[in-house]
């Protein structure tokens, strides 16, 4: 006699099964080592020295020095996830793991934390933002002002000075400059989208669709699909279908990440993400903003129209209050668990030529994060 097993025990049984393979995935021994993740950090101080003993521009004695220093402050004091995305990329994906190509892996991920620098220097700048990182923004310094923007370009221009030194006789050479440049288009793209819209403050036209938009290039590409990119060049893996494969999941977790980051703005312990919120008196196109007007009454939208984009703590307090009244929080928590569980199943169902544990690595770094 055959017992016939009800849908919703299947389901449960698949949700274990998920879970298990998950699990699985996040216990890979490719993952990186105490020992590299220690070689990385350490890397860091070869590459300030590099860039600032420069053996062309040894009369620029002072500048290489205030260059020492800009890298010091705004390099190296996040949680580099960006850069060690790339080196746990390129070693799971390179088929030849050498000491050699596993240090040049350490300088290309310290590259993409600079980017990431770069764009944050002249990010705050715009937002007149306070605090990065538990330390005042880098134009808050010494009282550099609109000064700190030259910053922002030397550690950008330093990224091909670095690109140049040490990988210009590798056959990918040219790949990876195309790469990061191309992530640096796409962001500014997605920049120019997020300050326009800030400053025109037609909070009317703040669509879902719009939303998506300003993640996907302002957020999304640099953050997640660039490092996998880079090391995908590295590697001497060039199949189109593997490089759209992992950018449609990395470009999910990119959407995940930001809308993490915006209900952090608001709602974040300030101690913990080492920044003062800015999006409501910054007139951001956020996704809480968006959330609310789609959930609102017309009573209620009429307050969000009237407080949003003001810097006045009162009307800050009006939005954030409206936002609890609207139970946000809790739509938030429930969007991050589903958004986990779909991108969870995209990356088991994608090609056994890439690695898994990699995606599912850099998913679980993000997933419940506070900050």
């Amino acid at each position: 006699m055959s017992v016939v097993t009800s849908p919703k025990i299947r389901i449960i049984e698949m949700e274990a099964e998920t879970k298990q393979q998950q699990q699985a995935l996040l216990q890979d021994p490719k993952l990186l080592t105490k020992e590299e993740r220690n070689d990385f950090n350490s890397t860091f101080n070869m590459i300030v020295q590099a860039l600032t003993e420069n053996s062309e521009m040894r009369d620029m004695a002072e500048t290489n020095r205030w260059l020492a220093k800009v890298l010091q402050h705004n390099v190296p004091h996040g949680k580099k996830n960006r850069g060690l995305a790339t080196v746990l990329a390129y070693k799971f994906m390179t088929p030849e793991l050498t000491e050699e190509n596993m240090q040049l892996s350490y300088i290309l991920g310290w590259c993409v934390e600079m980017l990431q620098a770069f764009f944050l220097v002249a990010d705050d700048i715009m937002d007149h933002s306070e605090t990065r990182r538990g330390r005042p923004c880098w134009y808050k310094v010494d009282n550099l002002g609109p000064a700190a923007f030259n910053d922002a370009i030397l550690l950008e221009t330093s990224i091909y000075v670095l690109l140049s030194k040490y990988f210009r006789n590798k056959d990918y050479y040219v790949d990876l400059l195309e790469i990061f440049h191309d992530a640096t288009n796409k962001t500014t793209f997605g920049q120019s989208i997020d300050t326009r819209t800030g400053l025109q403050r037609r909070m009317e036209g703040y669509t879902m669709e719009l939303y998506s938009a300003i993640v996907k290039y302002k957020t999304s590409f640099y953050s997640f699909v660039l490092p996998v990119h880079l090391a995908m060049a590295m590697a001497g893996i060039s199949s189109a279908e593997l490089r759209r494969q992992a950018q449609t999941v990395t470009l999910e977790m990119g959407h995940f990440f930001q809308i993490q980051d915006d209900y952090l703005d608001c709602f974040g312990d300030e101690q913990v993400t080492g920044k003062i919120g800015t999006d409501i008196q910054d007139c951001k196109c956020s996704w809480l903003f968006v959330q609310a007007m789609q959930r609102a009454s017309e009573e209620q939208r009429e307050t969000l129209l009237a407080n949003y984009g003001q810097t006045d703590p009162t009307k800050v307090e009006v939005i954030k209050n409206l936002y609890i009244e609207l139970q946000l929080p809790q739509v938030y928590k429930d969007f991050e668990e589903s958004s986990y569980n779909t991108i969870s199943s995209h990356i088991l169902q994608m090609s056994h030529e890439l690695p898994k544990s990699l995606f599912m690595d850099m998913l679980q770094k993000i997933y419940k994060r506070s900050s």
